[in-house]
């Protein structure tokens, strides 16, 4: 939301206090970023929406590959920097994220080592193009959750080696190794609480915007291969999450969930359709903000299996038996 102009400030206000009296009739807005591997582009586009649209952010959240759009983006957070970013998106290929070996695949499966691939080339992705090197370093506060391997719990980074810290809360078990930061163990941020409303609310966010990556809801078969069916699994799990939080706190925060891409048949393995996955957010996003999308309207049906024209109320779900 952009900035209240002086001339529509309510009272004769001293100017010292103006900047004060703006950030109160303002609401503290979050950006939430979940995981879902490639289809992170669909992030990307939104991004390049609510930018245009003159929407801003105080603070962000993300886990698994939305830690990584959400701490680029807090670097920069600007038209000019999303710009940028979707220019990364674009230069990124499937090797240098998953790459894919048989020596590699071996070894974890015979069980000589904990993981599958190798973490080298995303490293040096996000070295490469990272603005800064601790956490605190961001423009705009970067909040960035990963789950404790041994404890089970989520852990959250506000502070910190920023690629350490991005490493560790996309580190999908078994695909790439756990990463040690002091006296724990960590692994990917989606796997505890990746819909991370409940931490934007924790951190003072009075509004919370959820820009939901979605998942591959129009396919007509499983995916192929190992990797591409644990993505899409995951990504329906982290769909499902999403909801039910939203539905949690629906009533203790001002809630908007954008809408995914639906129909969608992109895999979340497959990073050949990264164009084509932006563009759509973009133009889906703005159809949508200009049609109100800022005003609560419930959880869009899209994150739903068969809900893709519907929208959902916020509240919880009716539990069925298992009978």
């Amino acid at each position: 939301m952009e900035a209240i102009p002086s001339n529509r400030l309510p009272g004769p206000f001293p100017d010292r206090n103006r900047a004060a009296v703006e950030r109160h009739l303002r609401p503290n807005t979050a950006f939430v970023f979940d995981g879902g591997g490639s289809l992170g582009a669909v992030e990307v586009g939104m991004l390049k929406a609510l930018t245009s649209y003159g929407v801003r952010a105080d603070l962000v959240v993300g886990s698994s590959v939305g830690a990584i759009n959400a701490a680029f983006f807090a670097g920069e957070p600007t038209g000019d920097g999303v710009q940028r970013l979707e220019q990364i998106w674009l230069g990124v290929r499937r090797r240098d994220v998953f790459p894919i070996g048989p020596l590699g695949s071996f070894l974890g499966f015979f069980g000589w080592r904990d993981h599958m691939l190798d973490p080298t080339p995303l490293r040096r992705l996000i070295e490469r193009n990272i603005q800064y090197r601790q956490l605190e370093e961001a423009r705009i506060p970067c909040h960035v959750v990963a789950t404790d391997l041994i404890g089970g719990g989520d852990v959250r980074f506000s502070s910190g080696p920023a690629v350490e810290i991005l490493l560790a809360s996309t580190a999908i078990p078994a695909v790439f190794p756990p990463v040690r930061i002091g006296e724990r163990y960590l692994i990917d941020g989606s796997i505890v609480n990746n819909s991370l409303i409940s931490i934007a609310v924790e951190l003072g966010a009075t509004r919370v915007i959820v820009l939901p990556t979605g998942f591959s809801c129009s396919i007509e078969r499983p995916p192929r291969g190992a990797l591409a069916m644990a993505l899409h699994a995951s990504n329906l799990l982290i769909a499902r999450q999403l909801v039910v939080d939203a539905q949690r706190l629906a009533d203790e925060v001002e809630l908007i969930v954008i809408p995914p891409l639906c129909p969608q048949t992109a895999s979340a393995y497959d990073f050949s359709r990264t164009r084509e996955l932006i563009d759509r957010a973009a133009k889906s996003t703005e159809s949508w903000l200009d049609e109100g999308g800022l005003t609560p309207r419930g959880i869009p049906g899209a994150l739903v299996p068969g809900g893709c024209a519907t929208e959902i109320t916020s509240r919880p779900p009716r539990q069925l038996s298992a009978g």
